[in-house]
C-alpha cells in the first residue's frame, strides 16, 4: 500500500539516535520534511544512500527542510551507525511497536521485518507532496527528491 499524494502524512513519534522523541507534527507550520525509510543500519546500500545525504546535507536539512532517516533498528544501533558515519541528522528507530511507522507509510516488508526504501516529501502543513518506493536492493536517486524539495 502506498500513500496518496495530497493527503495528510501519517503521524509518528519515534526515538532518535540520542533517545529524544521526534514527531512529524513537531515540524508542522515550520519546516518541510523528508522522511527516508531504509532497511538496515550498517548495510551497504543504506550506508551509501545516507552518506550521499550527509555529503550534501544543506539540500536536505536547512531553514526550510528537515531530514528524518528511519529504520526498524533499535536506538542503540542507530546511534552507533550515526556516529560511525558522521550523520548530523536524526536517525529514528521504528523499533517498537516494530515497524509501526513503516507500516503506516506502506513500506514495511513483513517477511524480512524491515522497511523497504521509501522516501516521502511532506510540506509544512503535513501534506504528502511526493514519494518514491524502491525494493530492498534498489538504491534511490538523490536528485529525484532534491527536485521534489525544490518544487515546494
Amino acid at each position: 500500500m502506498t500513500l496518496t499524494i495530497g493527503q495528510a502524512a501519517p503521524e509518528f513519534n519515534l526515538m532518535d539516535q540520542h533517545g529524544t522523541n521526534v514527531s512529524l507534527s513537531s515540524f508542522k507550520g515550520k519546516k518541510n520534511v523528508v522522511v527516508l525509510f531504509y532497511p538496515f543500519a550498517f548495510s551497504g546500500i543504506c550506508t551509501g544512500e545516507l552518506c550521499a545525504l550527509r555529503d550534501d546535507l544543506a539540500a536536505f536539512q536547512n531553514d526550510d527542510v528537515q531530514l528524518l532517516a528511519v529504520s526498524c533498528d533499535p536506538m542503540y544501533a542507530q546511534r552507533a551507525f550515526a556516529e560511525a558515519e558522521g550523520y548530523k541528522f536524526p536517525v529514528l528507530a521504528d523499533f517498537w511497536p516494530h515497524g509501526a511507522a513503516a507500516k503506516a507509510y506502506g513500506v514495511f516488508d513483513e517477511a524480512r521485518g524491515c522497511s523497504v526504501r521509501g522516501t516521502f516529501v511532506i510540506d509544512k502543513e503535513g501534506i504528502l507532496r511526493w514519494q518514491v518506493v524502491n525494493g530492498l536492493g534498489d538504491a534511490r536517486n538523490v536528485a529525484d527528491y532534491k527536485g521534489a524539495i525544490a518544487s515546494l
